[in-house]
């Protein structure tokens, strides 16, 4: 009897958000022994927004959906795991010239990760939260593979792609079978306070509408001007500091040139951006690392697969193929704009989600008329 209840229990990541809201009232009607907890990751601090995610609000907000929905709540103390994995990366990312995805990282490492730790003293068999994904077990492969959500504007296959499978194996998303619209029908009409609730957009720990500020506060010295160059190393003008930038990036660079000039390159050594005309922002080939499997590869030749370069992108026929033991050659089939080294590359085959890893470098610029 004792084995039955904690394998049915499950502690809910509640942000105080309308998701993962909905997610524990959905595991409550399936009949699960369901736990809410938030995660305390900047305290003391003031939010920029008292709705966004890192602000003093919503502790309070999901407090009293769970009192509502009549749960245990806690609260989980993830100040030190939160600075040292994702707010560190997040800077050290930036600091080097690359363009971070903190929301990989702290899926990796903090909720699935410190989060489930403290879920695992609660007697839990799982964790959930309000991720718009889907799990399913391949019984010959014998592992649990990770689809994309129903709602394909909504799908965050692509944040969870660095999960490992004793990760999965203790997930429940229970909102990928939803569209977003019918999750907040759900909500309102369980009369959750949370309904109509706006989604946060930004980086949940920086409190201004810009990051620049907080990157400046953070990497100190590491932080000043040097040439904005062209491509073939002309001096253009300066900029204010190489984390400030981004490949694909127009705005921002106080040039007048007479045609838009875009980000192509970052040269951290150099200290230099380099820039030129929108053409010059789309490549076809580049190498991905630090790789994570879902379905196991095959140790000789990779199939096709669709590579998204970043969360919001639609996703591009490629072709991979092995460069070494834990890196890839990607090489779309038609050329993408704005590749950035630091973004997660996920794989994907149709629905599911192959596996992925980080954009290294980019080894061809295709130019367009």
């Amino acid at each position: 009897m004792r084995c039955v209840e904690v394998r049915k229990r499950v502690v809910v990541a509640m942000s105080g958000g309308v998701d993962s809201s909905v997610a524990a009232c959905l595991l409550k009607e399936q009949g699960y022994e369901v736990i809410g907890a938030t995660m305390l990751i900047r305290k003391g601090e003031k939010a920029k927004d008292p709705l966004d995610g890192c602000g003093a609000q919503y502790v309070e907000d999901a407090r009293q959906v769970a009192q509502q929905i009549e749960i245990p709540f806690y609260v989980f103390n993830l100040e030190e795991e939160f600075e040292r994995e994702v707010i560190q990366y997040f800077c050290d990312e930036y600091g080097k010239g690359r363009t971070p995805n903190p929301c990989v990282l702290c899926n990796q490492k903090v909720k699935f990760g410190a989060f489930s730790k403290k879920a695992l003293e609660l007697e839990a068999g799982y964790i959930s939260t309000g991720h718009y994904a889907r799990l399913e077990y391949d019984e010959m492969a014998r592992r649990t593979l990770l689809k994309k959500g129903l709602d394909r504007k909504k799908d965050q296959s692509y944040v969870l792609f660095s999960l490992k499978q004793n990760q999965f194996q203790r997930a429940l998303f229970p909102l990928g079978e939803y569209k977003k619209e019918e999750v907040r029908r759900k909500a309102h009409e369980l009369g959750l306070r949370v309904h109509d609730k706006p989604e946060s957009q930004e980086v949940c720990f920086i409190e201004e509408d810009s990051y620049h500020p907080f990157l400046k506060d953070r990497l100190k010295g590491a932080v000043g001007p040097g040439p904005i160059l062209d491509r073939s190393g002309e001096m253009l003008g300066t900029h204010k500091g190489v984390p400030f930038y981004t490949i694909g990036q127009r705005r921002g660079l106080g040039l007048a040139k007479g045609v838009p000039l875009y980000v192509i390159g970052i040269d951290r050594e150099k200290n230099a951006i380099i820039v030129g005309e929108e053409k010059d922002v789309f490549a076809d080939t580049f190498i991905v690392d630090s790789l994570n499997w879902i379905v196991t590869p095959h140790e000789k030749t990779l199939p096709p697969a669709q590579v998204k370069i970043r969360y919001n992108h639609p996703g591009s026929d490629a072709v991979l193929s092995w460069t070494g033991d834990d890196e890839v050659e990607v090489k779309f089939n038609i050329p993408q704009k704005a590749i950035t080294p630091g973004q997660a590359a996920v794989f994907y085959d149709g629905d599911t989600v192959l596996g992925g890893g980080w954009i290294k470098e980019v080894r061809s610029q295709e130019h367009r008329a």
